[in-house]
């Protein structure tokens, strides 16, 4: 079974085994400086990915989309974290708040920084001129893979919990497995809601976009389009041919332009 351990820092997650860095992250020894410093890390790593993004635009979308990566992540956790907390506590957990806080910011950080990890990749991609759905999906994709591993750090920290701590239940490890997929459908649910963050390069620049549609329409409607090779027009929106009124099929992603 994979457990995690933390680089030689001290708070750089990755996947190992080693039971000395499991303990330090549970240890309520200097908690609070440990939560702070992986908060650190999440604001830099997701303000550099949204940078990333938003270059595809312009400068000033680019540091527009840091700063709405930094409100996704720091806005998910703050929505989703006190559900966890009642219901852990209802359970019998033993964990107290900066503990999960500690186990749950390590995993956020170790999904950004496999994001980050990919913004060569999404360089190259940028400088080729690659497919506006092309680049689309890429992004959906590397959050989605950040994202699974994030999740698989938090679970093998809490099994460490149950099985060597005693401080964690074991059903506590199946309820933290709901609870991860409704965070990332909350998650996707305010991205939504904070788009654009790639931005279509041919239009003029946009804070946020009005409601419409919803993100898995849109991602299927996406595959299509990439399928076909369309890219949009620029500055319009791209829809092949006529479509309905209602914008069921707009093609604004959850990094739309």
């Amino acid at each position: 079974m994979a457990k995690v351990t933390e680089s030689p820092m001290g708070f750089i997650p990755s996947l190992a085994d080693n039971d000395e860095s499991l303990n330090r992250m549970l240890d309520e020894q200097g908690i609070g400086r440990r939560v702070a410093v992986l908060y650190l890390l999440v604001v830099v790593c997701a303000f550099l990915y949204g940078v990333l993004m938003g270059s595809y635009h312009s400068p000033v979308q680019a540091l527009l989309s840091g700063l709405k990566l930094v409100v996704l992540f720091s806005g998910t956790l703050l929505i989703c974290l006190p559900a966890f907390l009642v219901v852990q506590y209802v359970m019998g957990s033993r964990l107290r708040l900066f503990q999960i806080l500690s186990v749950v910011l390590s995993g956020i950080v170790l999904s950004l920084l496999i994001m980050v990890s990919f913004a060569p990749i999404v360089v190259i991609f940028l400088l080729t001129g690659s497919n506006y759905f092309f680049l689309r999906l890429l992004h959906v994709a590397v959050f989605g893979v950040a994202g699974i591993f994030g999740m698989m750090r938090v679970v093998s920290v809490l099994k460490f919990a149950c099985e060597r701590k005693g401080v964690y239940p074991h059903t506590g490890v199946v309820v933290f497995r709901f609870w991860a997929v409704i965070m990332a459908f909350v998650g996707i649910q305010m991205a939504w809601n904070l788009r654009p963050f790639m931005g279509d390069p041919g239009a003029s620049f946009q804070m946020f976009r009005q409601y419409e549609s919803n993100f898995y329409t849109a991602l299927i409607h996406s595959t299509k389009q990439l399928l076909r090779h369309e890219d949009p027009p620029a500055g319009t929106q791209a829809t092949p041919g006529p479509e309905p009124a209602d914008s069921t099929l707009d093609p604004s992603t959850l990094f739309d332009k």
